[in-house]
C-alpha cells in the first residue's frame, strides 16, 4: 500500500512520540521541584555540618576535661608550691604534651599559692611573656603568699622539658583566689566550665574547664583551651558562600564564630573588658535574635531545621546543644544559611542539566532504535547473572555468547568473578563475603565495638593424635570434625570466623546482628558436643581415634572487624571478651569438664539453660578472676 513505511521509520516515530510524551512532564517536574531539592540538599549538609562541629567542638574540650578529673586524684597537687614541685611540673607538662589544644593548666591553692605551667607554641604566648629563643613551654609559680617573701617565678623550658632561662615573675598581685574559675569551683564543689574571657597574663581568648582536688576542695585545678581552636571548626563556606556558623552560650553571648572580622570583635572587645562579656551578642550577628528565640523552641532545640525570615531574607536555621560531660551547659552551636544560595546554585545547574538530557534524548532516539533488540537480551542475561552473583548463587553456571564482542567479554569478566567469589567464600565466612560484595561493602571494613557471644574449640592431645597417625588420615579426620561442626554452627547462627589448627572460633552479633546472641551460642555448644559424641561413635567402628572437645563460651563487649596489613586484612574480634573465652576453653583440661561458660553468658541466658557453678577462679594472663560456670544442658519446657 502506498502508506505503509519501513518498520525503522514506524518504530523511530513511536520512540519519539514516547519519548516526548513521558520526558515532558517529567522534565516540568524535575524543573518544578528543583528548589525543593536543592533545599533538602543544603539541609543534609547542614545537619552533616552541625554533627562535624558538635564532634570536632566536644572532642577539643573533652581532653581538657578527662585531663583535670585525672589530676585531682594525684596526691602530690593537694600541697602548695614549691613543694612536690618537681612532680607538679612533670604532671602538669605531660598534660599539655596529651592535650594540644590547652594554652596552660595551673593550680591554685587556699594560701593564695599558684602554679601554671604554659604552651608557648602560639607567637602571641611567647612575646606576652617575653620568652626566650627556643622556648616550649614557660613556668609560672607565685608561693608562700602569706609570708614576707612572697615567691614569684617565671622559668623557660626546651621541647625536652631542659630549662634554658628563668627570672623573677613581675606580677606579685595575682591571686588565684579571686579569679572566677576558684571561687566558682570553691562554692560548688563541683567541675565547672568558665568562659569565654581573656586570660591574664597571656591575653589570650579561652574557655576554661576547673574541678576541685578530690582530697582538699580548697585546691583547684584548670585548663585553659584556646578559643581560636574552637572556632576554626566553624566553617560553613563549603555550603554556602554567605553561610555562617557560631556558637552561643547559655545567656546567649558569642563565643566563637565563623567570621573572622566578628570573631576578632569578640576577642577586642573582652580584651577591653578585662574578660568580661558586656554587650548583648545581638549586636554583631543579627540572626542572633532568631536563633535566641528558636533555642526555647523545643522543635528547634534538640536540632530541628527552621526556615525563618529577618533582614529582608529567608535563612535555614539549625542549632544543636554542644555541652561536654555536664560542662558548659546550654551552649549551643547555630548554622544559619540563605536560602537563595541554595536555590540559585540548583537552578543553574537543573538548567544547564535540562539541556544537556535533552541532546542526549535527541541523540539516543536513533541509536536506542537499532540497539536496543541487538543487546537487550544479552544485557538482561547478564544481569540476571550478576544479581545472582551478588546473592553469592555461585554454582558453575554456562558462559553466555553474543555477537557483540563486548558484551562477550563482560560475560567472561563475569564468570571469572563468580569463579573467584566462590573460591573466596572457603575462606571467608560467607556472611562477610555478602557484606563485601555488596554496594555498602565498607560497612564490614571499619572495625566497631559491639556486644557478642563468642565460642573457642579445642581438641584434647590432638597433638598426640597427629604423632600416631600419617598426615593423610589426620587430613581426613580434621575435614569431617570440621564440616560438622561449621555446619553446627551455621545451623544455629553463628559465624566460623577462623580454623586454628584443631581449634574453631565462632562469634554471633557479628557480622549478623542477634538480640539472642547468647542463646544460640549456648546451645551450638551442646549441639556441637552430642555431634562430636556421635562422630567418635562412628571413629570407632572404622578405626579411627576418639575426639573429645573441649569449649569455652564468653560473652561481652568487643571491637568486631577488619584487622590486618593495608595489603592483607582478616575479619575478626579482639578485646578481652575473646581472650577470656580462650582462657575458659583451656580451663576444661583442670576441671575435667567439656563446656565453660562466663557469668555473663550464664546470666543471660539462666532461665533456659541447666549449669553448674564452679565459682571465681583465676585465668592465665588476666588480674581479675573470673567466675566460672558448666553448661550442663538446655532447659526443657
Amino acid at each position: 500500500m502506498r502508506w505503509s513505511k519501513p518498520l525503522r521509520l514506524h518504530l523511530g516515530v513511536l520512540v519519539v512520540a514516547s519519548l516526548l510524551c513521558t520526558s515532558a512532564p517529567i522534565i516540568w517536574m524535575a524543573f518544578s521541584h528543583g528548589s525543593d531539592a536543592a533545599v533538602s540538599a543544603g539541609a543534609q549538609q547542614m545537619r552533616a555540618m552541625s554533627l562535624r562541629l558538635i564532634e570536632g567542638y566536644r572532642n577539643t574540650l573533652q581532653g581538657g576535661t578527662e585531663a583535670v578529673a585525672l589530676a585531682s586524684t594525684l596526691p602530690q597537687l593537694v600541697s602548695p608550691p614549691p613543694q612536690d614541685i618537681k612532680a607538679k611540673q612533670q604532671f602538669f607538662l605531660e598534660v599539655l604534651r596529651n592535650v594540644p589544644n590547652a594554652t596552660s593548666v595551673y593550680a591554685g591553692y587556699p594560701d593564695g599559692s599558684y602554679l601554671q605551667v604554659i604552651n608557648t607554641a602560639r607567637r602571641d604566648v611567647r612575646q606576652t611573656l617575653a620568652a626566650p629563643d627556643g622556648t616550649a613551654f614557660a613556668i609560672r609559680m607565685i608561693a608562700r603568699r602569706q609570708a614576707a617573701d612572697i615567691i614569684s617565678t617565671l622559668g623557660f623550658l626546651d621541647r625536652d622539658a631542659l630549662v634554658i632561662g628563668e627570672r623573677n615573675g613581675e606580677d606579685t598581685s595575682y591571686d588565684p583566689r579571686q579569679r572566677p574559675w576558684y571561687q566558682s569551683v570553691v562554692q560548688d564543689g563541683v567541675p565547672v566550665s568558665v568562659g569565654p574571657y581573656v586570660t591574664r597574663p597571656l591575653n589570650v581568648p579561652t574557655l576554661t574547664i576547673a574541678a576541685p582536688m578530690r582530697d582538699d576542695g580548697q585546691v583547684v585545678l584548670g585548663i585553659n583551651i584556646h578559643l581560636q581552636t574552637v572556632s576554626r571548626l566553624l566553617d560553613a563556606g563549603q555550603i554556602s558562600p554567605r553561610a555562617r556558623a557560631y556558637i552561643i552560650d547559655a545567656g546567649g553571648n558569642l563565643v566563637a564564630h565563623s567570621d573572622p572580622a566578628i570573631m576578632s570583635r569578640i576577642i577586642g572587645l573582652w580584651s577591653r573588658t578585662s574578660g568580661a562579656f558586656a554587650v548583648t551578642a545581638n549586636s554583631f550577628d543579627p540572626s542572633l535574635e532568631t536563633v535566641a528565640r528558636l533555642r526555647q523552641d523545643p522543635a528547634f532545640a534538640g536540632g530541628g531545621l527552621a526556615r525563618v525570615d529577618f533582614d529582608g531574607e529567608t535563612y535555614l536555621v539549625q542549632i544543636a546543644p554542644v555541652s561536654v560531660s555536664g560542662l558548659f551547659e546550654g551552649s549551643v552551636a547555630a548554622i544559619v544559611v540563605p536560602l537563595e544560595d541554595l536555590v540559585a546554585e540548583a537552578n543553574r545547574l537543573l538548567l544547564r542539566n535540562l539541556f544537556v538530557a535533552a541532546a542526549f534524548v535527541i541523540a539516543g532516539v536513533a541509536a536506542s532504535v537499532l540497539l536496543s533488540r541487538m543487546v537487550s537480551i544479552s544485557l538482561y542475561r547478564l544481569a540476571d547473572e550478576a544479581r545472582r552473583i551478588g546473592d553469592l548463587d555461585v554454582g558453575e553456571q554456562g558462559v553466555s555468547h553474543s555477537w557483540i564482542s563486548e558484551i562477550n567479554t563482560l560475560a567472561t569478566a563475569l564468570a571469572a568473578s563468580r569463579h573467584a567469589i566462590r573460591q573466596f567464600a572457603l575462606f571467608v565466612p560467607r556472611e562477610v563475603v555478602r557484606r563485601i560484595v555488596s554496594p555498602e561493602g565498607r560497612t564490614v571494613v571499619t572495625a566497631k565495638r559491639q556486644d557478642v557471644t563468642v565460642l573457642f574449640t579445642d581438641i584434647r592431645d590432638f597433638t598426640t593424635i597427629a604423632e600416631q597417625h600419617s598426615p593423610e588420615d589426620v587430613v581426613d579426620i580434621l575435614s569431617a570434625y570440621f564440616e560438622l561442626l561449621n555446619t553446627i554452627a551455621e545451623r544455629n547462627g553463628g559465624t566460623v570466623v577462623q580454623y586454628l589448627g584443631d581449634s574453631i572460633f565462632v562469634m554471633w552479633n557479628a557480622p549478623v546482628d542477634d538480640i539472642s546472641h547468647a542463646e544460640h551460642g549456648c546451645r551450638c555448644a551442646l549441639a556441637m558436643k552430642a555431634a562430636v559424641d556421635g562422630l567418635n561413635d562412628a571413629n570407632l567402628s572404622n578405626g579411627r581415634p576418639e575426639l573429645f572437645t573441649r569449649f569455652g563460651l564468653n560473652t561481652g563487649p568487643a571491637v568486631v572487624g577488619s584487622f590486618g596489613a593495608i595489603s592483607r586484612q582478616q575479619y575478626t574480634a579482639m578485646g578481652d571478651t575473646i581472650n577470656i573465652a580462650s582462657r575458659l576453653e583451656g580451663m576444661n583440661r583442670e576441671l575435667n569438664t567439656s563446656i565453660l561458660v562466663s557469668a555473663a553468658t550464664r546470666d543471660a541466658v539462666a532461665d533456659r539453660f541447666a549449669f553448674r557453678a564452679f565459682g571465681l577462679a583465676p585465668v592465665k594472663g588476666r588480674a581479675e578472676k573470673v567466675d566460672i560456670w558448666e553448661l550442663v544442658g538446655e532447659i526443657k519446657d
